[in-house]
């Protein structure tokens, strides 16, 4: 497999302190914190690593408390607060020198029939013909604060394809819709659902947010903009591979009160639904003058 690919199968590789206590390594991608994508992965690794192998996860309802720090291990303390005859529920908490820096609740269910329905994919063009990000990222590198330049001068394990113009790149005001294709930059050796979940839950914290800014004109990454991911949740409705092409179907429906509330829909190349998300976070207009309020 590529190096990228091999990084991040290893950063999601948890160690095993005590029955139901794991630690996770962290790593710097250009965000001042740790990234939420990656507690969100690791904390879903921890959770499943106690769930019977019948068993996966069909959702998950996170917080982000504080700001983790990218230079320390985090410690992930799993609570199994039930498992009945067809569902396990497990509550997780993300621990750094000793204080929360997020809680998530995940729900697991055994394999089982019943009806079925979901919305049509949004018709957009297929990925082969659209450009990389790594082509918005050159043309716009100056322009970017030096930490998210670090976002483009690190190989990712990930290659995303923009429908339209990314809201790190938009400086003109549009409606609030954005669709992104993405997977892994190499295949997984592996068919493993919870392996292939948790590598999805890693990847649905990039690009989800920026919907809200679109309406403004203000480039997500802007000096004047302060965010940052306060919750985040996400519904997994069918066996997904993240190393084959999914399209992110993202929306912004309302942003006040200093918050953007966002939810994508995750659809496979041949259109069946495979997941959903939603997010709320922090979208604090600043003066880069002044000292922004803490979050």
């Amino acid at each position: 497999m590529d190096q990228r690919i091999n990084d991040l199968l290893y950063l999601l590789e948890l160690e095993r302190l005590e029955l139901n206590l794991f630690r996770g390594q962290s790593r710097d991608i250009g965000s001042p914190q740790v990234f939420g994508g990656q507690v969100l992965g690791q904390a879903l690794r921890a959770a499943s690593a106690t769930v019977d192998s019948t068993r996966i996860v069909h959702s998950l309802h996170a917080y982000f408390l504080k700001r983790g720090d990218f230079n320390a291990p985090i410690v992930y303390q799993v609570d199994r607060s039930r498992d009945g005859g067809s569902f396990s529920s497990r509550r997780i908490v993300a621990i750094q020198f000793g204080e929360p820096i997020f809680t998530m609740a995940a729900s697991y269910q055994i394999t089982e029939p019943g009806l079925e329905h979901q919305f049509p994919a949004p018709v957009v063009p297929p990925p082969e013909g659209l450009k990389d990000a790594m082509y918005y990222g050159e043309k716009y590198l100056s322009k970017l604060p030096p930490r998210v330049q670090m976002r483009f001068e690190t190989a990712m394990p990930f290659e995303f394809r923009f429908v339209e113009m990314p809201g790190f790149a938009n400086t003109e005001k549009r409606p609030p819709f954005a669709h992104v294709w993405f997977r892994t930059v190499d295949k997984i050796e592996s068919d493993d659902q919870e392996l292939h979940r948790s590598i999805l839950a890693y990847v649905s914290d990039y690009n989800l947010l920026g919907a809200a800014v679109l309406p403004h004109g203000i480039p997500l990454f802007s000096e004047n903009l302060l965010t940052a991911s306060i919750d985040h949740a996400m519904w997994f409705h069918r066996p997904v591979r993240v190393d084959e092409w999914l399209l992110y179907a993202i929306e912004s429906p309302s942003a006040s009160g200093a918050r953007g509330f966002t939810r994508g829909s995750v659809y496979s190349q041949d259109g069946r639904l495979v997941a959903s998300a939603a997010q709320e976070g922090l979208i604090r207009v600043i003066n880069p003058q002044t000292t922004a309020p803490k979050t």
